[in-house]
């Protein structure tokens, strides 16, 4: 399934043009593993191997504007909501995917965190809430 798919796709998803001198470096790490290893890179192909990888990036925390992650956004308002009366899953469950949806930005989500800002606004100023 992955044996046409070059190592540097797993990466940052660009190929990667080795010079000549990385080319004699890789045959000659080729050329030193032991069989076990060299079988891996036989199975995903040599020219697909690619020993130079850069490593992962590392793990991206999304935050908003207040610096909370989504995960504590989330506790913060089910602990509150908590206080108001027992909520279900599928309560929590629309929370989570708001909260990533607003943390990330997301068109759909901006929509519905902005539709449902108007309507409370709308409610209070039509005296149906305090």
């Amino acid at each position: 399934m992955f044996v046409t798919i070059p190592a540097t796709v797993f990466r940052d998803g660009s190929f990667r043009e080795l010079n000549e001198e990385q080319e004699k470096l890789k045959r000659e790490i080729y050329d030193k593993m032991n069989p076990r290893r060299r079988k891996f890179v036989d199975r995903i192909g040599y020219a697909n191997w690619d020993p130079f990888q850069q490593p992962n990036d590392p793990l991206d925390l999304h935050t908003d504007i207040s610096r909370r992650t989504t995960g504590r956004l989330v506790n913060e308002f089910l602990r509150d909501a908590a206080q108001k009366g027992r909520r279900g899953d599928d309560y929590a469950k629309g929370a989570l995917e708001c909260a990533l949806g607003v943390v990330s930005r997301d068109e759909k989500y901006m929509g519905i965190f902005e539709f449902c800002l108007w309507y409370h606004n709308l409610l209070k100023k039509e005296g149906h809430i305090a």
